[in-house]
């Protein structure tokens, strides 16, 4: 057995250590032998447990891709109204190979791609779900799911989806138009005072129809001016459902991980987890207010009364100036009757007290004059919730892991 005590000094001895270099460089060859004798095998071990373990990692992972590519592919391919599933093939090549040129836009979970469909002579617009969104494979299937059973003139048409080579893709109708933001904020074109009212008009219609006119309600959680799509007339229609969550009309709500973008997410959505249609309703009064005034609902440019887009319309509601909101940019070319009835509507929908919110009904009343303009409080009033869960938000950055916080809006 290898005794350490044979290469350590005789503290016990005066004697000085032994200085033969010969019997050193001996020794030093047989500490280098032991050491190499002892360790190889465990090293190897340890190599092989590794390899074995990341064979086994990965062979494990690509099991479990294949058995939920396999439960998507049986369930999408049995329901009804399921659109055509594509080759990973005929898509890279429709994009020409995902080129940045074709690249529309870059959302929460991915990128967006113009393609052209020789076979069908159409253009479409590719998803690439991000390889590095943890919620991708969910948001990919809730699409299919639920948007391409969904059938109405103001929402985007799922046309088919792929699952191959690691890839998660979804096709849809291409929308020439693009995004509402691009024109709002990025000025890509003017929208007229009257295809903002009918674009505001059309994502309400979507909304009813989500809430109350469909089998089941739909709770989108992620109503935004990037997720509405203009087509070739500037018709709106809502995209992106992969946060959408589907839930019986008597039980309008879902206490879920929170997940979407700062200044669109209703406060007690925020604190609570409790996603449900008057959360949504919030999400389209900010951008009901976003279409009317032009601008964002959190812009840190603008001077302190502005910064928050909500709170700054409900000042001048409170003192009756509410038309200085409106756009700059569409000069006086507006209806004043319109305007002040989209802004009131948006001020009602994002009410701090999800209690006090209308229905998209009552909203699209309004927006008709089929009913009287509500009168709101002269002050925006001032809700505190609690229990705060853990949450993520994207296209904000934002995390938090507390349990327990409140939220005071003022």
């Amino acid at each position: 057995m290898f005794n350490s005590s044979e290469f350590t000094v005789d503290k016990r001895s005066n004697l000085p250590p032994i200085t033969n270099h010969s019997n050193r460089k001996n020794k030093r060859g047989l500490i280098v032998g032991v050491i190499l004798g002892t360790s190889t095998p465990v090293t190897i071990v340890a190599t092989l447990a590794y390899l074995l373990w990341r064979r086994k990692r990965k062979n494990g992972d690509i099991v479990e891709e294949q058995r939920i590519a396999l439960e998507m592919n049986n369930e999408f391919e049995i329901g009804a109204n399921i659109p055509r599933k594509f080759s990973y093939l005929e898509l890279a090549q429709s994009t020409s190979n995902f080129a940045k040129t074709e690249k529309l836009g870059e959302g929460g979970f991915g990128g967006v791609y113009k393609g052209f469909l020789k076979d069908l002579n159409t253009y479409v617009a590719v998803k690439r779900v991000s390889n590095t969104s943890n919620q991708g494979i969910k948001e990919y299937a809730s699409e299919v799911r639920i948007i391409s059973r969904l059938r109405h003139k103001n929402l985007v048409q799922l046309n088919g989806w792929c699952h191959e080579k690691g890839e998660l893709l979804l096709v849809y109708e291409f929308l020439e138009n693009g995004s509402l933001d691009l024109h709002l904020f990025k000025r890509k074109s003017l929208l007229a005072w009257s295809t903002r009212y009918k674009i505001a008009h059309g994502l309400a219609s979507a909304l009813l129809y989500l809430h109350e006119e469909w089998e089941q309600c739909v709770l989108h959680r992620d109503i935004k001016s990037s997720n509405v799509m203009l087509d070739s007339n500037f018709n709106a229609k809502l995209g992106d459902f992969g946060l959408a969550k589907l839930v019986d009309h008597e039980n309008s709500a879902e206490t879920t991980r929170v997940a979407g973008t700062i200044g669109y997410m209703a406060p007690e959505y925020v604190t609570t987890g409790k996603a449900s249609k008057e959360s949504d309703v919030f999400s389209f009064g900010v951008v009901a207010l976003e279409i009317a005034c032009g601008r964002k609902p959190i812009d840190l440019h603008v001077e302190e009364r502005k910064t928050k887009l909500v709170e700054w319309v409900w000042d001048l509601y409170s003192t009756g100036t509410l038309l200085e909101a409106a756009d700059p940019i569409l000069g006086s070319n507006f209806a004043e009757e319109e305007m002040t009835c989209l802004m009131i509507v948006g001020l009602w929908c994002a009410h701090p007290d999800s209690k006090l919110r209308p229905t998209m009904k009552q909203a699209i009343q309004i927006l008709n004059f089929e009913a009287s303009l509500p009168i709101l409080p002269s002050n925006m009033p001032y809700v505190t919730y609690s229990a705060i869960p853990h949450f993520s938000l994207y296209g904000g950055a934002l995390s938090s892991g507390s349990d327990k916080s409140s939220s005071k809006l003022s």
